[in-house]
Protein backbone atom coordinates (compact mmCIF):
# COMPACT_ATOMS: atom_id res chain seq x y z
CA UNK A 1 0.00 0.00 0.00
CA UNK A 2 2.91 2.35 0.79
CA UNK A 3 4.34 1.76 -2.70
CA UNK A 4 0.98 2.72 -4.19
CA UNK A 5 0.76 5.92 -2.10
CA UNK A 6 4.35 6.94 -2.92
CA UNK A 7 3.84 5.94 -6.58
CA UNK A 8 6.98 3.79 -6.69
CA UNK A 9 7.85 0.10 -6.82
CA UNK A 10 7.89 -1.99 -3.63
CA UNK A 11 11.68 -2.20 -3.68
CA UNK A 12 11.92 1.61 -3.36
CA UNK A 13 9.88 1.85 -0.15
CA UNK A 14 11.94 2.33 3.05
CA UNK A 15 10.31 1.65 6.41
CA UNK A 16 11.98 2.80 9.62
CA UNK A 17 12.87 -0.39 11.54
CA UNK A 18 12.38 1.40 14.91
CA UNK A 19 8.69 2.15 14.20
CA UNK A 20 7.54 -1.17 12.71
CA UNK A 21 4.57 -1.48 15.09
CA UNK A 22 3.20 1.91 13.88
CA UNK A 23 3.40 0.67 10.30
CA UNK A 24 1.70 -2.62 11.18
CA UNK A 25 -1.17 -0.65 12.72
CA UNK A 26 -1.70 1.47 9.58
CA UNK A 27 -4.64 0.01 7.68
CA UNK A 28 -5.83 2.92 5.53
CA UNK A 29 -4.07 4.94 2.87
CA UNK A 30 -4.47 8.03 5.06
CA UNK A 31 -2.56 6.23 7.85
CA UNK A 32 0.24 5.56 5.35
CA UNK A 33 0.24 9.22 4.23
CA UNK A 34 0.59 10.31 7.86
CA UNK A 35 3.56 7.94 8.32
CA UNK A 36 5.15 9.34 5.15
CA UNK A 37 4.76 12.89 6.54
CA UNK A 38 6.29 11.78 9.84
CA UNK A 39 9.25 10.24 7.99
CA UNK A 40 8.58 6.67 9.14
CA UNK A 41 8.01 5.58 5.54
CA UNK A 42 10.21 7.10 2.87
CA UNK A 43 10.87 6.81 -0.86
CA UNK A 44 14.36 5.52 -1.76
CA UNK A 45 16.29 7.37 -4.49
CA UNK A 46 16.54 5.76 -7.89
CA UNK A 47 19.88 4.08 -8.49
CA UNK A 48 21.41 5.30 -11.75
CA UNK A 49 24.13 3.78 -13.92
CA UNK A 50 27.60 4.62 -12.64
CA UNK A 51 29.85 6.63 -15.00
CA UNK A 52 33.01 5.60 -13.14
CA UNK A 53 34.03 2.94 -15.66
CA UNK A 54 33.21 5.26 -18.57
CA UNK A 55 35.41 8.01 -17.10
CA UNK A 56 38.27 5.56 -16.63
CA UNK A 57 37.93 4.40 -20.25
CA UNK A 58 37.85 8.01 -21.50
CA UNK A 59 41.12 8.72 -19.67
CA UNK A 60 42.70 5.66 -21.30
CA UNK A 61 41.37 6.69 -24.74
CA UNK A 62 42.91 10.14 -24.27
CA UNK A 63 46.24 8.35 -23.80
CA UNK A 64 45.66 6.51 -27.09
CA UNK A 65 44.57 3.14 -25.71
CA UNK A 66 41.59 1.13 -27.01
CA UNK A 67 42.14 2.29 -30.60
CA UNK A 68 43.09 -1.00 -32.26
CA UNK A 69 41.54 -2.52 -35.38
CA UNK A 70 38.63 -4.04 -33.45
CA UNK A 71 37.53 -0.63 -32.12
CA UNK A 72 37.52 1.16 -35.46
CA UNK A 73 34.31 1.79 -37.39
CA UNK A 74 35.30 4.17 -40.19
CA UNK A 75 37.97 3.80 -42.85
CA UNK A 76 41.38 5.43 -42.48
CA UNK A 77 40.16 8.32 -44.64
CA UNK A 78 37.00 8.75 -42.57
CA UNK A 79 38.86 8.78 -39.25
CA UNK A 80 41.38 11.36 -40.48
CA UNK A 81 40.66 12.76 -43.93
CA UNK A 82 43.55 13.11 -46.37
CA UNK A 83 43.16 16.86 -46.31
CA UNK A 84 43.77 16.94 -42.54
CA UNK A 85 47.03 15.03 -43.03
CA UNK A 86 48.05 17.41 -45.81
CA UNK A 87 47.30 20.46 -43.66
CA UNK A 88 49.39 19.07 -40.79
CA UNK A 89 52.30 18.30 -43.12
CA UNK A 90 52.32 21.56 -45.10
CA UNK A 91 52.04 23.67 -41.93
CA UNK A 92 55.01 21.86 -40.39
CA UNK A 93 57.08 22.33 -43.57
CA UNK A 94 56.22 26.02 -43.91
CA UNK A 95 56.95 26.69 -40.24
CA UNK A 96 60.37 25.01 -40.60
CA UNK A 97 61.11 26.97 -43.79
CA UNK A 98 60.25 30.27 -42.07
CA UNK A 99 62.47 29.39 -39.13
CA UNK A 100 65.37 28.55 -41.46
CA UNK A 101 64.89 31.77 -43.46
CA UNK A 102 64.73 33.93 -40.31
CA UNK A 103 67.86 32.30 -38.87
CA UNK A 104 69.53 32.74 -42.30
CA UNK A 105 70.19 29.03 -42.78
CA UNK A 106 68.74 29.46 -46.29
CA UNK A 107 68.51 32.50 -48.57
CA UNK A 108 65.27 34.20 -49.49
CA UNK A 109 65.41 32.79 -53.03
CA UNK A 110 66.06 29.27 -51.67
CA UNK A 111 63.13 29.78 -49.29
CA UNK A 112 60.79 30.63 -52.18
CA UNK A 113 62.00 27.69 -54.26
CA UNK A 114 61.58 25.24 -51.36
CA UNK A 115 58.21 26.77 -50.42
CA UNK A 116 56.91 26.11 -53.93
CA UNK A 117 58.34 22.57 -53.89
CA UNK A 118 56.55 21.91 -50.59
CA UNK A 119 53.30 23.28 -52.04
CA UNK A 120 53.74 20.95 -55.02
CA UNK A 121 53.99 17.94 -52.72
CA UNK A 122 57.67 17.20 -53.36
CA UNK A 123 58.56 16.50 -49.72
CA UNK A 124 57.19 13.49 -47.85
CA UNK A 125 57.79 15.07 -44.44
CA UNK A 126 59.98 17.55 -42.56
CA UNK A 127 62.92 15.16 -42.29
CA UNK A 128 62.83 14.56 -46.06
CA UNK A 129 62.95 18.32 -46.64
CA UNK A 130 65.89 18.76 -44.24
CA UNK A 131 67.86 16.00 -45.97
CA UNK A 132 67.12 17.58 -49.37
CA UNK A 133 68.33 20.98 -48.10
CA UNK A 134 71.56 19.48 -46.70
CA UNK A 135 72.34 17.67 -49.97
CA UNK A 136 71.29 20.29 -52.53
CA UNK A 137 71.14 23.75 -50.95
CA UNK A 138 73.94 23.87 -48.35
CA UNK A 139 77.03 23.33 -50.50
Amino acid sequence: MAAEVLDVGESRVWIDPDNLEDVEGAITKQDIRNLVEAGTIQKKEKTGVSRGRARKRDIQKKKGRHSGHGSRKGTKGARKPGKEGWKDKIRALRKELKRMRDEEEITRSDYRELYNMASGGFFRNKKHMQIYIQKNIKD
